[in-house]
This record gives C-alpha cells, structure tokens and sequence, in this order.
C-alpha cells in the first residue's frame, strides 16, 4: 500500500501508521491472554481484523460450549485491533466500555471473531465485532458486541 492510498488520519499531530499491521502483530504478541486461549489474527487490515480461534475442551463452559468470557475476549480484542489500525505510530488503545449480546450457543469447531472500526475520532474510536460459530464449514453468528476504545497518546506497552 503506497502512502496516497492510505487514508490520511491526523492525530494530535500524528499521521496514520503506514506499518499499522505490524503494529497490532507485534501487540497481539504480546497479549499472554491470547497464547493462553490459543488464539490467532489472521486478518488485520485498515479499520478490521479477525481473531480465530479453534474449539477445544480447555475453553468450554459445563454444557460443553465455548464460553462467553472467551467469546468475549476475542470480540473485545478483534474490535480493539480494528481501532489500533487507525492510530498513529507509536500510539496504543484501550477499551472504556463494551456491551456484548450472546445470541446463540458458540459451539462450532471454530470462532471468528470480526472487529471493524465505526467511527474514529481524536480521542475515543468505537468498534463493532461480530462472533461466529463455525460448524461443518457453516458459519452461523452468536455474539454481537459494540465497544468504545481510547486513544492512548505516546503510551507504550510492555
């Protein structure tokens, strides 16, 4: 992607983060959450990402679905990846608030988690993630989650 076809985002002075992917990879990396659910980010594009994550019996909740916390933390971090797509170098984001539907038990063999950006301001960006539940190659959508994220200005991660 060359730097005309990336979309300008001015940001207290910053520009948009031409290396965003490597950006949220190297973040994602460092989210021992993630190594310990076994989870991936295959997709990480300008304002979305995915998270997939495979079933197993580590993961399930006592009727042998996934559970919702794990459902949640997918959908929490695919939306929070969205956001960090559209920050400028050097700046992180963190989640203020999210509200999360379960529609339908998560008991495919697989979840996918979709996060794509709604709108990004300045200082806060909200974020939308959709949970599906793949089973037999059929993916079907068992949890809806809106999120508000904040800019984290010059704040480093461990």
């Amino acid at each position: 992607m060359t730097k005309e076809e990336y979309p300008r985002f001015q940001l207290n002075g910053g520009t948009a983060n031409l290396n965003f992917a490597d950006a949220v990879r190297s973040s994602f990396d460092k989210q021992n959450a993630m190594h310990l659910i076994k989870a991936t980010i295959p997709v990480v594009e300008h304002g979305r990402t995915e998270i997939h994550l495979l079933h197993w019996k580590d993961i399930e909740q006592q009727h042998g679905f996934v559970h919702g916390g794990i459902v949640g933390i997918i959908a929490d971090s695919a939306a929070g990846y969205a956001a960090m797509t559209m920050v400028a170098a050097g700046f992180s984001v963190l989640t203020v608030e999210y509200k999360m539907n379960l529609m339908a038990p998560a008991d495919g063999d697989k979840l996918i988690a979709r996060g794509q950006v709604v709108r990004s301001g300045r200082t806060l960006i909200v974020t939308k993630a959709e949970v599906f539940s793949i089973k037999e190659g059929k993916e079907s959508i068992c949890a809806l989650m809106q999120q508000t994220i904040m800019v984290m200005h010059v704040k480093g991660e461990k």
